[in-house]
């Protein structure tokens, strides 16, 4: 009698039982949600509240700082619904109920109240949990009897998180810029439900695979960890109520640290307040001394074993310390370097410029697409008269991916850019201490005020007539047409039309709800130009997983030659070559003015170094867990490495939020020497490092 592993891997699709694709696309779909989200949070929380796709106007570090606890315990759930799933729910069942807690998360934040921000987030923060631990446990179960095939497995599958990331980072960012902020995170909510629907009515394919806890589960995880670990005895060394205690204390110090840190800054209530020391804020005491706590925890435990298996967990340790520094740079993609997108990047191209990128464009979209939907026409026919009811969600799925592509392709292919004039109130731009300031070549600069609609002007105020690009799409204004236009950003240095009743009509409806001036300012059309196309703040995050994409099967062939680096070594190129991309954003925005834009290139760049430095370091990660930790100690050691990544991404967000107030105080080439300078010793630092390491961890590779 066949298995159900068995029947899975008749029907193959590329090699691989079809039931893998169908994770592939329930993956695709979930990092579609994710990434589409994550890439709006903090640009629409910082967006001003008066202009074309106008946000709620908070300050970077009010909105790093929600992010940052939000991006944190995204990384803390997965352990208790991991936990919930090996004990109760199965696995397929966790994924569903993770899938559709998340679609509700995300319907909430469509909402765009500050109630249904923060619910949407507490559901994504929920979701993940059941989700993200459950997807690689389903992969691992199938090939338990095909283990030479996994690798090739988990590298399909990885290259369904890229697509997803991508492609949702595109898409939801497109909608939501150049639509409206509802629009983007209901994409991102509609996929998510699809994906769910897709991978529920899939469930016959997969037998009893992943349908039920399997209470041998952990018996056979500590069986296969210890045949890992190269037949190292260990002794007992169970918990003791100290142990207990520590645990306990440091998680509620540290989790009510990531709950305070936003609450502060938002809401102003401060449940650390009696701890405070000077100006040295009572969550920073709290959090030290929960780290504190838990590292005396670690190394309690880990004096306890004999001496090989305790210098391994050392050199894990090490391991996760620099990840920490690592996580903290890489995730600036999510806060800081969106903010410098917008506000500090050129992103305005027309004439050949814009007919180049929007060639780029459509190939870098539709290429993928196209091989993509091939994968999906192939599991059509192996698996449809199986899961039919799977496969017409997926080619529902397709055919709205798609149609939005279409949309967006033909769109920027077909917007113009007019030159308009309109009235402005110059003001001399002063600094700190009342003087006006000078640009390199001593010129007094000036800060130029749009005249709006509304706003009463005097004889003393000097007004001067300013002119700048504006595009549109689908429009053909002439010379000489009055129309109305509105800011896009905070700087008032990007403008867009007001093209339409309703558009004007929202617009200023949204102004009186908040008893501001709606922000319309009188323009003339002055010259029709070229095609022009606006490239959108969301569109620099793809870069990363394009070149994860384009460059990951040349790494792993490098692992996999006889050059393949220590573990320490490929932790020093990661940090030193991700230090490089920060150095280029330094150097590019060196000396640069304010109210001048940066060339996108260093930006670009500056994705490819990050990128190239995530593929070195990202093959050390959680393969250490397995062959440097004894068993009895693998649960706390995975929490411990998932705690590393979750502060590093919570340190992202406080550092990232600093951008306005580092660049207002020093300079924003300053802000990047940061990212530059700290990687960069980490990296040096861990190079220095290998020895040591590979003595502590005792022949394991």
């Amino acid at each position: 009698m066949n298995t159900d592993i068995e029947n899975l891997f008749k029907d193959k699709v590329l090699g691989h039982p079809a039931g893998l694709f169908v994770l592939f696309f329930t993956e695709m779909w979930e990092r579609f949600s994710f990434y589409g989200m994550r890439v709006l949070l903090v640009n629409f929380l910082t967006m001003a509240a008066i202009g074309y796709n106008p946000g709620w106007e908070w300050s970077v570090e009010n909105a790093t700082a929600l992010f940052g606890t939000y991006a944190m315990l995204l990384y803390i759930t997965p352990i208790i619904g991991g936990w919930v799933a090996d004990k109760f729910t199965g696995y397929r069942w966790a994924v569903i109920i993770g899938s559709l807690i998340m679609t509700l998360g995300h319907a909430s934040m469509a909402i765009e109240t500050e109630f249904s921000l923060y619910l949407g987030l507490a559901l994504l923060v929920i979701g993940t949990g059941f989700f993200k631990p459950t997807m690689t446990a389903i992969i691992s179960e199938m090939y338990k009897k095909n283990p030479e095939k996994k690798d090739g497995a988990y590298t399909i599958y990885y290259m369904g998180v890229n697509a997803g990331a991508f492609f949702g980072m595109m898409l939801c960012g497109y909608l939501a810029e150049k639509v409206g902020w509802a629009y983007g995170f209901g994409l991102a909510g509609i996929f998510m439900l699809l994906g769910t629907l897709q991978f529920w009515l899939s469930g016959s394919l997969f037998g009893q695979i992943g349908a039920k806890p399997l209470s041998e589960k952990e018996a056979a995880l500590t069986k296969n960890v210890k045949e890992e670990n190269t037949e190292v005895e260990e002794k007992e060394n169970p918990y003791t109520t100290l142990d207990k205690v520590l645990i306990v204390i440091s998680s509620v110090l540290g989790l009510g640290y990531a709950i305070n840190d936003p609450m502060s800054k938002i809401g102003g209530i401060d449940i650390f307040s009696a701890l405070q020391m000077g100006d040295f804020e009572g969550q920073y005491v709290a959090v030290l001394v929960a780290l504190g706590l838990f590292i005396y925890l670690v190394i309690s435990r880990i004096l306890r074993y004999t001496l090989v298996v305790r210098h391994r967990m050392f050199a894990f340790i090490i391991f996760a310390f620099f990840t920490v520094f690592f996580w903290l740079s890489f995730e600036q993609g999510a806060s800081s370097l969106v903010i410098f997108a917008r506000d500090n990047v050129d992103r305005l191209l027309s004439g050949n410029s814009a007919t180049i990128f929007n060639i780029i464009n459509t190939l870098l979209t539709v290429v993928p697409l196209i091989i993509i939907s091939y994968v999906l026409v192939i599991l059509w026919k192996k698996t449809y008269s199986k899961i039919p009811g799977s496969n017409i969600v997926l080619v529902v799925c397709f055919l709205l991916m798609w149609g939005i592509v279409g949309w967006m392709l033909n769109r920027d292919f077909n917007t113009t850019a007019y030159d308009v004039s309109y009235s402005a109130i110059e003001q001399a731009d002063l600094d700190e201490n009342g003087v006006q300031k000078t640009n390199e070549k001593g010129e007094l600069q000036f800060l130029y005020i749009p005249v709006t609609q509304n706003m009463d002007t005097d004889p003393s105020q000097k007004i001067v007539t300013k002119t700048i690009t504006v595009g549109e799409p689908y429009v053909d204004y002439k010379v000489g047409d009055e129309k109305l236009i509105i800011n896009k950003n905070k700087e008032l240095t990007e403008f867009s039309f007001i093209s339409s009743e309703e558009k004007k009509e929202a617009l200023s409806s949204h102004a009186t709800t908040i008893k501001k001036d709606n922000g319309f300012v009188n323009a003339t059309v002055t010259k029709v130009r070229d095609n022009e196309v606006e490239i959108t703040v969301s569109w620099f995050s793809i870069l990363n997983s394009f070149f994860i994409i384009v460059f990951a099967s040349f790494f792993s062939k490098w692992w996999e030659s006889k050059y393949n680096p220590s573990a320490a070594t490929k932790y020093a190129l990661g940090l030193i070559i991700m230090a490089g991309g920060f150095g280029l954003l330094a150097f590019g925005s060196f000396g640069i003015q304010e109210g001048v834009k940066v060339s996108m290139i260093w930006l670009i760049l500056a994705y490819l170094f990050h990128t190239l430095g995530e593929l070195c370091l990202s093959p050390v990660g959680l393969s250490y867990v397995s062959k440097l930790v004894p068993a009895r100690m693998i649960a706390l050691m995975f929490g411990m490495w998932y705690l590393a990544i979750a502060i590093g991404n919570k340190l992202a967000a406080v550092l990232g939020g600093q951008i306005e107030n580092i660049t207002k105080e020093y300079s924003l080439s300053t802000f990047f020497l940061i990212f530059t300078i700290v990687p960069l010793l980490a990296g040096l630092l861990v190079f220095a490092l290998n020895p040591l390491l590979k003595k502590l961890m005792h022949g394991v590779r």
